[in-house]
């Protein structure tokens, strides 16, 4: 009776290996094969010799489940280490909590994209597939570092985006708080101001008793965005601001108020926004 044994070696989550594999080689003993795992510490890493007997026919399903196994554990847990690595290594000059907040970022685009990530696990099943076909030795840490490259090069792309997501939210927190600073500092000229979107998607403001806002310090916003690339989101809110009124309401009517805007809204004049669950404002839409 043939015997095929695998030493996987690793540097880290050699518990979590050594529980999953012996999950894995506990169900082929199972089916009546003989198996076994011996652990053996090299230096700074743990090898797991594992071993089964049962035929010619049993070896490449044996293989297959092993680089399985090991597949699962690389997207699962290796990639969380990756990233954090390469994180802490090219953006040195974030603090610890924006490095947090960086790697919450692109673990949020990773977890998003469930096609890619099947993408990258069928890939590397392949490749480890391949490599487990010709050698009977592993180390998984150098196999993700230099045989799987195009995936650790995604890995960094996912990084660098979740930069470019972290400094644009900063950016507009900052600009918030820019504009809830103007509104503080501000009398206010109205007491109620109504929003409406009309369906030609132009907002419109209304006063407490329902008329249309037409006065003269709105009138220069209009002519500004005559001249410029303003959009009519940008001109609402430089006009509520330049209003600054104690209270406004948001006619979401038909549900096609954009939810940004009205994310901006809520943020800049924090404690002064209701919305309307529906009345005659609304139904203009």
């Amino acid at each position: 009776m043939m015997s095929q044994c695998l030493s996987i070696g690793t540097a880290f989550h050699k518990d979590l290996l050594k529980d999953t594999l012996g999950q894995e080689l506990k169900a082929l003993k199972n089916k009546g094969l003989d198996v076994r795992m011996e652990e053996t510490p090299v230096g700074g890493l743990t090898f797991l010799a594992c071993c089964i007997s049962g035929g010619e026919q049993v070896e490449p399903v044996f293989k297959h489940q092993i680089a399985g196994v090991i597949t699962d554990l690389i997207v699962s847990k290796w990639q969380d280490k990756l990233l954090q690595d390469i994180i802490r290594n090219n953006y040195y000059y974030f603090d610890d909590e924006e490095k947090s907040t960086i790697y919450d970022y692109a673990r949020k685009k990773l977890n998003h994209n469930a096609k890619k990530q099947e993408k990258n696990r069928l890939w590397i099943l392949r490749r480890l597939t391949e490599y487990l076909s010709f050698n009977s030795d592993l180390v998984i840490d150098g196999f993700v570092r230099f045989r799987l490259k195009e995936y650790v090069n995604d890995l960094y792309d996912v990084a660098d985006q979740a930069v470019d997501d972290f400094l644009s939210e900063r950016e507009y927190n900052e600009f918030i708080q820019l504009l809830r600073y103007f509104v503080e500092i501000q009398e206010p000229r109205a007491d109620l101001v109504n929003v409406v979107l009309r369906p030609d998607g132009v907002f419109q403001l209304y006063d407490e008793k329902g008329g249309l806002i037409n006065s003269d310090y709105l009138k220069d916003f209009m002519v500004d965005l005559a001249e410029s690339e303003i959009n009519y989101e940008d001109l609402l809110i430089s006009a509520l601001i330049t209003i600054s009124p104690k209270k406004i309401t948001v006619h979401q009517g038909n549900g096609g108020f954009p939810a940004g805007t009205l994310e901006t809204i809520c943020k800049v004049f924090s404690g002064r926004v209701d919305r309307c669950p529906g009345c005659t404002l609304c139904r203009r839409q």
